[in-house]
């Protein structure tokens, strides 16, 4: 047997109700996403700060020269191109 529609529901109103629903999820969906990727950027500064004390730390317990890190920093790209 058949079922039918409940009586008082139109398809244009079970229409406008599922958009509702779709646009309660993507909102929800968003915040979701805007949350992970603050998350994320927040790891990757902390990252980035960690790399550049290591690298800081690495200059300043380093033989070398200023002008010498510079050269050899400059040579690499040079090489790359």
């Amino acid at each position: 047997m058949a079922r039918g529609r409940k009586p008082g529901t139109t398809m244009s109103g079970t229409i406008e109700q599922q958009i509702g629903k779709a646009q309660e999820k993507v909102i929800k969906t968003k915040a979701l996403y805007n949350a992970a990727v603050g998350a994320l950027q927040k790891l990757l500064d902390k990252r980035d700060a960690q790399r550049k004390d290591e690298l800081w730390n690495s200059i300043i317990k380093s033989n070398k020269s200023y002008g010498e890190i510079l050269r050899f920093i400059s040579s690499d790209v040079e090489d790359e191109e």
